[in-house]
């Protein structure tokens, strides 16, 4: 049974917490203990309904204030999949918390309140899904039943999406009217709706296909740990561990360390202690070369047979700004690579994403929550994937020099052939 991994997001009180708590709720994913809990806690509630938005609101100070702040996340299942949910908030100061729910996401579900149509915030986390790269986008038109269920305001919504989504190349958007309220199209199909023939919510997340984040192809290896036992019965071993990141690797591959660029042999793969022929990600392995090369962490081990991943000082990428402190050119970070941590400075802002036209805009800073591209370099080379190409090996975070507060997250570029350069500086 394979899991889906996906993330609720849309403005305030559009319904994000209520939509998961009636998935849950009608899917029958509640366990006793907390079904009482939630009886007990919606006694106040007029009409005696089940608030079904305290299933995801875990912390109580956020319930007084009526309010989702942190990414809460839901485990559920059906006979058909697994389920992971990430719940992020609707505020605009916590679209960063978006960013985070969606790093590893199979999917999106964007709320739109049917009385409200698209709005600032419906740009804003459609665009940073797209840069995230989640190939799926579930268009959910909530609260229908304060529209009475009126299908013309469904299409209307729908119309203007598809302007969005098609500035974004967004290219598997599916749209689904609902009131997670009521239960319309959540988990059973809606009889107020009979003018909609779709799925609902729950028959779609069950059958959409499911994105591997790591290629089948195009090995890639990151060292985490030099293993150097130095015993009487161990007295040779070294052993490089790390987690596969993409790809396969089997016994006798001849592999490249990099940034070094020498070139070597698979001597041998374990996996839980045992050796083994073959490792797939995103398995954890202690790989053994032939040859004895002074590997350390952050180096990289990647197949001679697969396309070879970009080793340069100089990277551009694509950033969301999660710092109340501004990012300017000159400004120096740390930057975290999965296993490798480098020293970067700010080179150049080549421009600001416009939420609302998604416009590309000239700016000489970036505040909380924007999105840019910008250029930097790195204290020596970083061996990496465009994010477009491999999520796993694409994207990277920074972090303050002083205060070791994460404050961006990046997705890294693809880097310009010689060619390229040529035919720009021609231009």
């Amino acid at each position: 049974m394979n899991i889906l991994k996906f993330i609720t997001a849309g403005s305030v009180d559009d319904g994000k917490s209520t939509l998961i708590g009636r998935l849950l709720f009608d899917s029958k994913a509640v366990s006793h203990d907390i079904l009482h809990t939630l009886e007990r806690q919606s006694r106040n509630k007029p009409d005696g309904e089940l608030d079904l938005s305290l299933l995801t609101d875990g912390l109580r100070a956020e319930r007084e204030q009526g309010i989702t702040i942190d990414v809460a996340y839901k485990y559920f299942n059906t006979p058909r999949r697994k389920f992971i949910i990430a719940d992020a908030p609707g505020h605009v100061q916590y679209t960063r918390n978006m960013v985070t729910g969606a790093s590893n996401a199979d999917l999106a579900i964007i709320l739109v309140d049917a009385r409200q149509g698209v709005v600032e915030q419906t740009h804003r986390h459609s665009l940073v899904a797209a840069l995230m790269g989640i190939p799926h986008i579930v268009v959910a038109v909530n609260k229908m039943d304060l529209v009475d269920y009126d299908e013309k305001t469904f299409y209307h919504i729908a119309a203007e999406y598809q302007k969005l989504a098609q500035k974004l190349d967004l290219k598997e958007v599916k749209f689904i009217p609902l009131s997670a309220y009521v239960g319309d199209n959540v988990v059973k199909p809606s009889k107020n709706m009979d003018w909609y023939e779709g799925q609902t919510l729950l028959e779609y997340l069950e059958t959409v296909p499911v994105n591997q984040d790591w290629p089948e192809y195009d090995a890639r290896f990151q060292v985490q740990y030099v293993i150097r036992p130095r015993t009487e019965e161990l007295h040779d071993y070294r052993g490089y561990a790390g987690a596969l990141r993409s790809g396969t690797l089997k016994k006798g591959d001849r592999v490249m360390v990099l940034p070094a660029g020498i070139e070597t042999t698979l001597k041998a793969i374990e996996v839980h202690q045992k050796e083994v022929e073959e490792a797939f990600a995103p398995q954890p392995v202690v790989l053994h070369l032939d040859d004895d090369i002074d590997l350390s962490r952050g180096d990289s081990l990647v197949r001679l047979a697969d396309l070879q991943p970009a080793v340069t000082q100089e990277i551009e990428l694509d950033v969301c700004w999660m710092s109340e402190r501004p990012l300017k050119v000159g400004d120096r970070y740390l930057l975290r690579h999965n296993a490798t941590t480098v020293k970067a400075i700010v080179k150049e802002i080549l421009f600001r994403v416009d939420v609302h036209s998604f416009e590309q805009q000239p700016t000489d800073s970036l505040a909380l929550n924007d999105i840019a591209r910008i250029r930097m370099r790195t204290a020596k080379p970083l061996v990496f994937d465009s994010y477009k190409h491999n999520r796993a090996t694409g994207s990277l975070i920074l972090i303050n020099e002083n205060t070791f507060d994460t404050v961006a997250a990046g997705m890294l570029q693809e880097v310009k052939r010689e060619e390229e350069l040529q035919t720009e500086f021609a231009i």
